[in-house]
């Protein structure tokens, strides 16, 4: 039998490492600026074209490299950042295992241009799928340029998994976001097909978190500061009021690097328990500082996820820092006293004399059922009330206003068989009978039992058949507003507020792009009676990033589901009985009244029988 087992040729190899390392644009992207980093840049200028799909560049003015480590660069597991395995151990670099440049050059093509600052000439080479095409000294500046065109244009069934480019633009921007965090210090500037995203410079952590999130989170800080010969705790943490029902603002970084740690996350949730609404999770930007030889980052190829020594020690101090500075915000008091004219209490005069207790005059013999007492005293006057004699006529005579109405206790003569419309109106007074419980469910009795009704769910399922309609007949109805409301956004959520814009303006939204991640709402869709639209975009940006359905499937449809739960009435809002009523005739007109859009059950009736054993 011949032997079957073979080496792989380095190109097949190194595709297939590829698979581990790159796994889309923006898999390159944090590759190539944490080398940055790495090397020392004070400036990365990251431009991106197609959502990275024709073209990834990284400009930095980092160390450089010489024509031998430029070349050498890109073999497998060439790294200057250890030498040994103990090194591991004591890493404070980002990417450390020499497979990132060898695993991008066997999928696109690379251009490279490098200098160090103290020559006159530096170095460019081209590799097209782990081939060589040249090498050969250039003039360039300082620094390292990297050009990545026509990423997975050799591997045809990884770019065909590709999402669209809203989508890989948003995980570019989210790993963006991690490096700009994680290093304050340098200046990062993000441009998509000319446009720019970010344009941050170096600065301290709070004034990076405000760039990237909006100036309204500022507000929202709460500074923590923990320090112990275990680890070194710094950061932010979001105030209650401000949690969102999503992820989207939540960081830990462990010296200077991001990571995921759903076991700190627990710490986080569970020091702002009881203080949270419903579903809610807070903002926090927490960064770690500890010897690296304590945890261990080489246990994924992205080394997001990372191993601690003494997990369960650093969760409690964790826990404590956040519910120590949760408890100062608590104690702040809300009014400037620095602020000239903000508070004025008068002061009583020295010589002011006979300060007295306000009195309150009774007439302790009034007695309201004696006849003979007629004149009423009202508390601190002089002055008497006397009904007149058409009211002393109507005391006395009272009881004849029922005359004719007692009750009938003779026999009841036999009943005729019910009337259909009659039963049809005695069924719609029923349902007027109806009361909200806990402020989140409808209770309405119906001929078999009790029908139990999610207020909410309801609401979404009225909304988006409406809304439905309204894309099928084209009939849109744009109610415009007296007042155009402005609001900003973070980049991340810009982008893709800017990718479901059309189907918006479909739906009866009047949004305009105002520039630097910020928009003008000048007019809301008529079936939508809200006056906080900002508040229903907010809320429909949080749904989309919770959906995992690509925008361009079913993109109107998803957006009328999330705008109908964006839209819908929350728990804990009390209705009126006018109020519940018209939301229960217009659930049962819809054309499927049992489900939520998303197709969660909203009723259920509960048999009259089971009332019955109750009371067994």
């Amino acid at each position: 039998m011949p032997d079957i087992i073979q080496l792989l040729p380095d190109s097949v190899a190194n595709q297939i490492a590829a698979g581990e390392v790159i796994q889309r644009p923006a898999s390159v992207v944090k590759e190539l600026v944490e080398n940055a980093i790495d090397a020392g840049a004070t400036q990365i200028k990251v431009n991106i074209k197609d959502a990275g799909r024709t073209l990834i560049q990284i400009i930095d003015n980092g160390c450089g490299m010489s024509d031998t480590d430029a070349r050498m660069s890109f073999e497998r597991h060439a790294t200057s950042k250890i030498k040994s395995a103990n090194d591991i151990f004591a890493i404070r670099t980002m990417g450390f295992r020499g497979e990132a440049l060898a695993s991008i050059a066997a999928i696109a093509e690379v251009e490279l241009r490098t200098k160090e600052h103290d020559q006159d000439l530096g170095t460019f080479i081209h590799i097209s799928g782990s081939n060589i095409i040249s090498q050969e000294p250039v003039s360039c500046d300082s620094g390292t340029n990297f050009q990545i065109k026509n990423l997975f244009f050799n591997v045809p069934a990884r770019r065909k998994f590709l999402k669209s480019n809203p989508a890989e633009l948003k995980h570019i921007i989210n790993e963006i976001q991690r490096i700009a965090l994680a290093n304050a210090d340098i200046s990062i500037s993000l441009h998509h097909n000319g446009s720019a995203i970010y344009e941050l410079t170096g600065a301290n952590k709070r004034v990076r978190i405000v760039s990237i999130f909006g100036k309204n989170i500022n507000q929202n800080l709460i500074p923590i500061d923990t320090e112990t010969s275990l680890v070194k705790i710094t950061g932010f943490i979001g105030q209650p009021k401000h949690a969102r029902k999503t992820f989207g603002e939540q960081f830990f970084f462990v010296n200077h690097r991001y990571m995921k740690h759903p076991f700190f996350h627990r710490a986080i949730m569970q020091a702002y328990e009881k203080i949270l609404p419903p579903d809610a999770i807070p903002s926090y930007f927490i960064y770690f500082e500890l010897n690296p030889a304590d945890i261990d980052v080489n246990i994924h190829p992205t080394k997001t996820e990372i191993k601690f020594e003494n997990e369960s020690a650093i969760w409690q101090i964790l826990q404590a820092s956040v519910r120590e500075a949760l408890g100062k915000f608590n104690i702040v008091p809300s009014i400037d006293f620095d602020q000239a004219g903000s508070v004025d209490i008068p002061m009583p005069l020295r010589d002011y004399a006979d300060i007295r207790t306000p009195e309150i005059k009774v007439n302790p013999d009034y007695n309201p059922f004696n006849q003979a007492s007629s004149t009423r005293n009202y508390p601190g006057t002089e002055k008497s009330y006397t009904p007149a004699p058409t009211q002393r006529g109507n005391l006395s005579s009272w009881q004849s206003l029922y005359k004719g109405l007692e009750p009938d206790f003779s026999e009841k003569k036999e009943e005729p068989e019910a009337d259909p419309v009659q039963f049809k109106m005695e069924e719609q007074q029923t349902l007027k009978s109806s009361v909200q419980f806990k402020n989140k469910y409808i209770l309405t009795p119906v001929k078999s039992g009790l029908m139990v009704i999610d207020q909410k769910r309801a609401h979404e399922r009225i909304l988006y058949e409406r809304l439905i309609q309204v894309m099928e007949t084209n009939e849109v109805a744009c109610q415009q507003q007296l007042f155009p409301e402005t609001f900003e956004l973070n980049a991340s959520d810009a982008a893709l507020l800017t990718s479901i814009l059309t189907d918006l303006r479909s739906l009866g939204f009047d949004i305009r792009d105002f520039g630097k991640n910020s928009f003008i709402i000048n007019g809301t869709p008529g079936v939508l009676d809200t006056s906080t639209p900002v508040e229903i975009i907010e809320s429909l940006l949080e749904e989309f990033k919770n959906s995992p359905v690509n925008l361009q499937e079913k993109a109107r449809e998803k957006v009328a589901i999330s705008l109908a739960q964006a839209s819908a009435i929350p728990y804990g809002h009390a209705l009126k009985p006018v109020e519940i009523s018209e939301l229960i005739d217009n659930l049962f007109a819809c054309q499927t009244p049992n489900f939520s859009p998303k197709g969660k059950k909203l009723l259920s009736i509960m048999p009259l029988e089971d009332f019955e054993k109750l009371l067994k």
